[in-house]
């Protein structure tokens, strides 16, 4: 929200107040308060008729400072908060040095000095990072509306990046952000997935501790600041250092949770029935069937809304009609080696069933006089279930056990933006602040009952709404897409953009969700979903089977389906690097190259793990231009050796796209491809890319089950490379890429455990 017009004067109708000195201060053993005064002048007469903020200074854990400023502290604490987890046992140093005060945790300090004007730094590495100076710290009233907002500075060259799945430019310097849940599609401003973090490429990133609508200008209003403020009394934020991304990401994931381990089987191909379509049992087989013919590896399949009966959503209640069996045609998909995942909503149609059950128990959010809160949006009279509640929450989660237990695997949460601030919430929370954490109970309680009814490491949801803490509940996908190459680059920037608030697993409708794709536009998204973390098949008002395009289609959609599952050792591992450090699988190439400069504002390209440079292809003609960083990289499906830095235009039939191995990078390729579910370590292939001399890489596969993973270290020594084993079970394999391509693999015998080759 903009305050001032121009660089001198304050809007129409909005007063403003800012500290502007150091009126009093307290240091603790681990914290500072600061009282901020508003009025310029110093001495006794200027403590009358003026307001005084109190600015909290703290830090939860190493290299994390928070900050909280507040105008009126009167105000009772309705809720909700985002859940953080501190550092246990960590704590803070303070330090005062004549007029300057000094709070310190790990490399990032702040400092402040009493007799200078207001001024918080923070600083790491005998660098400022930030600062929060004039006009940093501070109220604004507007229209009747209390604003409580903060502005830090940014550097020369500062760019800015995040706050949550945004389908805009994906450097956000220069827009304003509105933090608030939003059902908009991914062609405008608005966003399903909104997360108050950002970071910039100079080494820190700041997250606001508020749920409830936190707006940015970012280098928009004050062209060298980030504000951000909130409708509140007080605001909190934290500076989180790194000082590369992944350090960031790494702390800010330990304070609001990191993604949960998948199971294998959900990063297989998902074919789903579609949106309005028309489908039975008969349609469905016809679809797998389709897919076995024509030998498309499937994992999973996914029924749409209405598999329950129209006007009923929800009721979870197969549809009769159409679906007369539902234990048996559920039995008969697994007996084909399937997974089965079904669409849900928080929301209850007045004519399900389950209404009227709702509202005798008090299970639905009711207006202020009491009534059950409607509205015909989406779904006739439809209601909202209460999460606020747990006795609602447990309700919900019954609904969907009855389902597990006919066999359904994992569920899509679909909706859950929409959510009205004009309303009663159960437990007593802020409407406004509940708006955007709607989403986190929604997702919380259905992944909870998959890991109570499936088990540890089985849980999955298919989530289009999330906010900060959502990571911790995968897989989310981008919501409604159109069908062309413009939506296919605007869902890659939502989710590089989600990827860097901690978010590891992210998904797209493989050739857009609303109309219907081209043959190009089809084969072109099936190269990237099958390139991204999770790969779904899933449209509107038409079928995503690929013979409903061309017999390149089925092609293109068989080769790169298996493609994927012999990728499933590589992927397994970055799969788990998420859960270990917060790094997301599908990563911008800031993340992986934060000193190459050209790298930070890249977002037609991404690497897929630590070591695969994927480039979707985004034109008719198959014209791609994309950047290779420093270094010999390998094209993984020609051999062809690629050198950077530099930029390329290259032209690619449906076939192939730039997809280059990192210099160095081993790159394990199971020996299964016709499904992501089986020992990755048993027969594995390593494919090792241009390793430098004396230099050692250790190749981690997963392994499934109780076993131990695979440990391989290659290490080069002049012209020769040796490969050690630790855990591999069966033979395996060793190929070299080289100028001319790949080598012919060596194989080492089962129970051998090293191998020696000539460079």
């Amino acid at each position: 929200m903009k305050f001032t017009d121009g660089y001198w004067l304050m809007r129409e109708g909005v007063a403003a107040s800012f500290a502007t000195w150091v009126a009093d201060a307290r240091v603790e053993s681990d914290r500072l308060t600061l009282w901020g005064a508003t009025d310029r002048r110093r001495g006794r007469g200027a403590t009358l008729n003026s307001p005084l903020m109190t600015v909290e200074c703290f830090s939860p854990a190493e290299g994390v400072i928070g900050v909280r400023s507040t105008h009126h502290g009167g105000l009772r604490d309705r809720g909700p908060h985002f859940g953080l987890t501190p550092e246990e046992g960590h704590e803070a140093k303070t330090r005062a040095d004549g007029s300057t005060l000094e709070l310190t945790s790990g490399p990032l300090s702040l400092r402040v000095d009493t007799e200078e004007p207001w001024r918080l730094d923070f600083l790491a590495e005998g660098r400022v990072l930030t600062s929060a100076g004039k006009r940093g710290t501070g109220f604004a009233t507007s229209e009747g509306k209390h604003h409580s907002l903060t502005q830090l500075s940014l550097g020369v060259g500062e760019l800015v990046y995040g706050l949550g799945e945004r389908f805009t430019p994906f450097v956000k310097n220069g827009q304003t952000v509105d933090v608030w849940q939003a059902d908009g599609g991914t062609a405008s401003e608005q966003a399903y997935k909104n997360v108050p973090f950002y970071l910039t490429n100079r080494g820190y990133g700041v997250f606001v501790n508020h749920p409830g609508q936190v707006s940015y200008e970012i280098a928009s209003e004050a062209v060298g600041k980030v504000q951000f403020s909130v409708e509140d009394q007080s605001v909190e934020y934290y500076v989180v250092y790194g000082p590369t991304p992944k350090e960031i990401l790494e702390r800010y994931t330990a304070l609001t949770g990191r993604p949960a381990l998948p199971p294998a089987w959900s990063f297989g191909l998902w074919l789903s029935t579609s949106f309005t379509t028309d489908y039975d049992e008969q349609t469905v087989n016809s679809f797998v069937n389709g897919m076995a013919e024509r030998e498309i590896p499937l994992s999973v399949f996914h029924f749409d809304c209405f598999w329950m009966r129209a006007y009923q959503w929800c009721d979870f209640t197969w549809d009769p009609a159409v679906f007369p069996d539902p234990e048996g045609m559920l039995t008969r998909l697994k007996e084909r080696g399937l997974r089965v995942t079904v669409w849900i909503n928080p929301y209850i149609g007045q004519k399900s069933p389950l209404f009227e059950e709702g509202k005798r128990l008090g299970h639905l959010v009711h207006t202020a006089e009491g009534d059950v809160w409607q509205w015909d949006m989406w779904q006739a009279g439809m209601a909202l279930v209460d999460f606020s509640s747990p006795e609602a929450r447990e309700w919900y989660a019954e609904k969907l056990r009855a389902l597990l237990r006919q066999g359904v695997d994992g569920f899509k949460t679909d909706f859950g933006e929409r959510v009205p601030t004009d309303v009663v919430w159960a437990d007593g929370s802020d409407p406004a602040r509940m708006h955007n954490y709607y989403a986190q109970l929604y997702n919380e309680t259905v992944f909870q009952v998959l890991k109570e009814e499936r088990g540890e490491g089985e849980a999955v949801v298919f989530a289009r709404s999330a906010t900060t803490g959502g990571q911790q509940f995968p897989v989310h996908w981008g919501g409604d897409c159109e069908s062309t190459f413009e939506a296919m680059a605007e869902s890659l920037r939502g989710g590089l953009s989600l990827g860097l608030g901690g978010f590891g697993f992210w998904s797209h409708d493989i050739g857009g969700f609303e109309g219907v794709p081209t043959p190009a536009v089809f084969k072109r998204w099936v190269q990237f979903g099958l390139l991204s973390s999770h790969s779904r098949l899933h449209g509107s008002y038409s079928y995503r089977v690929p013979w409903e395009y061309d017999e390149e289609a089925v092609d293109v959609t068989r080769d790169f389906t298996r493609l994927k599952n012999r990728l499933a050792p590589y992927l397994l591992r970055a799969a788990e690097q998420a859960g270990e450090r917060g790094t997301p699988m599908m990563r911008a190439m800031l993340l992986e190259f934060p000193d190459d400069p050209s790298a930070h504002t890249l977002d037609r390209q991404y690497m897929l793990g630590e070591n695969l440079l994927v480039a979707p292809v985004f034109s008719e003609d198959g014209e791609v231009e994309y950047y290779v960083p420093e270094g010999d990289w390998t094209h993984l499906l020609t051999g062809e050796r690629v050198s950077g830095p530099g930029w390329r235009r290259e032209r690619y039939g449906f076939d192939s796209l730039p997809l280059l191995a990192r210099p160095g990078s081993v790159i394990p390729f199971g020996a299964h491809d016709d499904g992501p579910e089986y020992d990755w370590a048993d027969a594995v292939t390593l494919r090792v890319h241009a390793p430098k001399d004396g230099t050692e890489v250790v190749t981690r596969v997963p392994a499934p089950g109780d076993n131990e993973p695979a440990v391989f270290r290659t290490v080069r020594d002049g012209a020769t490379l040796t490969v050690t084993a630790e855990g591999a079970r069966g033979r395996w394999s060793v190929v070299l890429a080289g100028p001319d391509g790949y080598a012919e693999p060596v194989t080492v015998a089962a129970g051998a455990n090293a191998v020696t080759l000539p460079v």
